[in-house]
Order: C-alpha cells, then structure tokens, then sequence
C-alpha cells in the first residue's frame, strides 16, 4: 500500500510539471510536493518571434515590404496583411489578383478575399464585382457585421454602404485576353498559372503562360512585435471560370486559416482541391500536433495526392505556413511555387518551395 501511495503522489506531481510547461510557463528549478516551483526558482517564457511576413510567389516581395511599412514600426499585423495583401490588388500587370485580374467566362471580373486574426475574427467576400480592394471589404465585414462571408451582389450593395468606390475592373489588356480564349473556349487551367497556353511563345504583356506576372492568389502570413498573428489572401480567382464560381480563398479553412496559439497558414493553386480538404485548417491542426511548419505543409499536400493520384499530377496546390514561433515554411504539388519572406534582416528573399513533383505536367 505504501508503494502504491508514493507512486500516485509522484504521478499527481508529474502531471502538475506537466501542466506549468502547457500553460506556456516552463520550469526553470525544481517542484516541490505542493506542484509548485521551489523557494529560489525562476520561471522563464520562450523568446518573443522575430516580426517577420511571408506572402506566395514572387509579387509577394513587393506585398512584404508594404506589410514590413507598418511591421517595422511596432504595428499590427492584421493592418500589415491588409495593405500588403492592396499592392497586388492595385497592380495592372498582376492578371490574378485584383482590378486586372482576368474575367470569367462572360467576361465578368469578380474578386474573392479573406482576412483573419490571432483571436478567431475573420471575414471575407466572394464573387464580388466592380470593387477594388475586396481585402478591404473583408475587413469591413470582419469588423462592422455578424457574419464571416458576404458573396455577388450583396457584397457589392456592403462595400457600397460602406462608402467603397465602384468602378470598372475589365482592363482594355484583359478584355483582349478574353476575346483571344473566346476564340476557342476551352477550358484547361494549367500548372503553376490559370490561363491557357495558346500554342505560341509566351507573352508576358497579356499574362500568357510563362510570364511571371500570371501566378494566382497571394496569400500572406504576418506575426508583430506584440506577438500577434494575422493573415489575409485575395485573388481574381481562376481565369475563364464559370459565372459564380468560388474558390478557397475567401473560405475560411480552406484559403486561410490564423490560430493565434499556434499559428497560420495559406494556400494556392486550385482551389476545389485545397476546399475538398480544409487544406490550411488541416496545416493548422498539423502544427499544433507538433509538426513544424514545412513539415505540415508537405503532409497536407501529400493528402491531396493520396485522395486523388492521378489528377494531382496535372494541377498545382501549394501551402505556407507561419508558426507562433515565426518559423516558416512551405510545400507543393508541382515545382514552380515560391514564396517571399520579410524581416529585420531579409527585406526581398525569395525562396523555392519544395514539391512532390520535380517535372511539370502541363
């Protein structure tokens, strides 16, 4: 009995250690009988994370370094997301995400965006015309409704009422590039780009395959100097989609994700895949078993081809990942993907993600 005695007593002991270094406190001396730190002994936190921004692809450097604008001076990194995630949205040569972005099948240009905190807010807008910065629209409702997301005419008559400009998001360079697909109307989205290749060289002034300017959504991840996470993604969505279609990126789960516990994640690629599978939820709640960022990337990524080996050959997911410690990393189907990373001391490094495939299949 009394064996029996002491091994329950040092069994209640364990589990109260145990529970001093899950509440984000670790012990730094001994414990004494009532489970707590003996008389002289310190406690210690881990190190506060570097500030630090990581967006998708190579326009994510200049997306980064706006985010850094407001970083860099102790700010927040939901307002940092949000002006990064406008760069892409404003820029003419960027035919997936924002204002130039191309149009759907009947020519319309509808935007889809998400943002979200370290504490669970979140809001988004899918199918959204004639309207800018649907990231700042995102906002709007994260902020100013109950609901999560807003979609089609109804986030049009929101972002109206709340005093957002509307305008004409067809550019004369994408209303081209639309007349050139109707010539033919087939519908392949390809790796690592959402338009067609239309049997010639590669033109970078419309976005044809192999321009730089022609990757898809930008998905961006930023941790402060407060501690705090954030993130956002915004997107034209796929070129020559169908009226009404949606992908992952306003959804949450699926195109974004933020737990301030433990950390964020973002996809791009096709998103019907990345929505089949809660994709950067599931990154999420890898990491939180313990998994590093790439680590949880790769796996997610690994699901999808699990669930559909064939088909994965032929199109592109990727994944990135920012943990609380600001550690980051990424992983996807087919090469190609990259992704930007911004702090004190990198302000433009673009790095290769890895990928399951080293050949493309386009």
């Amino acid at each position: 009995m009394t064996d029996r005695r002491r091994f329950l007593k040092a069994s209640v002991l364990g589990a109260s250690a145990s529970m001093l270094a899950w509440g984000g406190k670790l012990a730094a001396g001994p414990i004494d009988q009532s489970g707590k730190l003996a008389a002289g002994a310190a406690s210690r936190t881990p190190p506060a994370a570097p500030v630090r921004v990581a967006s998708t692809w190579d326009f994510g450097i200049a997306a980064n370094q706006a985010a850094w604008a407001i970083l860099g001076k102790g700010g927040h990194a939901l307002d940092a997301v949000e002006t990064g995630a406008r760069v892409p949205e404003s820029d003419l040569k960027n035919h997936s995400v924002g204002r130039a972005g191309y149009p759907d099948r009947d020519g319309h240009v509808t935007l889809d965006a998400s943002i979200m905190d370290a504490d669970g807010n979140c809001g988004g807008v899918a199918a959204i015309e004639h309207i800018a910065h649907p990231i700042s629209v995102a906002r709007r409702v994260m902020e100013r409704t109950p609901h999560v997301l807003l979609v089609g005419d109804g986030a049009l008559q929101f972002a109206l009422e709340q005093g957002f400009k509307k305008e004409e998001l067809l550019t004369p360079e994408s209303e081209k590039a639309w007349h050139e697909w109707l010539k033919t109307a087939k519908y392949k989205p390809t790796i690592n780009s959402e338009v067609r290749d239309y049997g010639r060289a590669p033109d970078k002034s419309m976005g044809m395959p192999g321009g730089k300017d022609n990757h898809d959504t930008i998905g961006m991840l930023a941790i402060d100097a407060h501690g705090k996470l954030a993130g956002a993604c915004t997107t034209s969505g796929m070129a020559w989609k169908m009226h009404g279609r949606v992908g992952d990126s306003p959804i949450i789960g699926a195109g974004l994700y933020v737990d301030g516990e433990i950390g964020g994640a973002t996809s791009t690629g096709v998103g019907e895949e990345v929505i089949r599978n809660a994709g950067s939820f599931l990154v999420v709640e890898l990491m939180r078993q313990g998994r590093s960022p790439h680590e949880a990337c790769k796996e997610a990524v690994m699901r999808i081809i699990r669930r559909r080996p064939e088909a994965s050959k032929t199109l592109q997911v990727g994944f990135l990942a920012m943990n609380r410690a600001g550690e980051v990393g990424a992983y996807a189907i087919q090469r190609g993907f990259s992704y930007a990373v911004c702090d004190a001391n990198k302000q433009d490094a673009l790095i290769p993600a890895q990928s399951v495939y080293t050949t493309n299949y386009s």
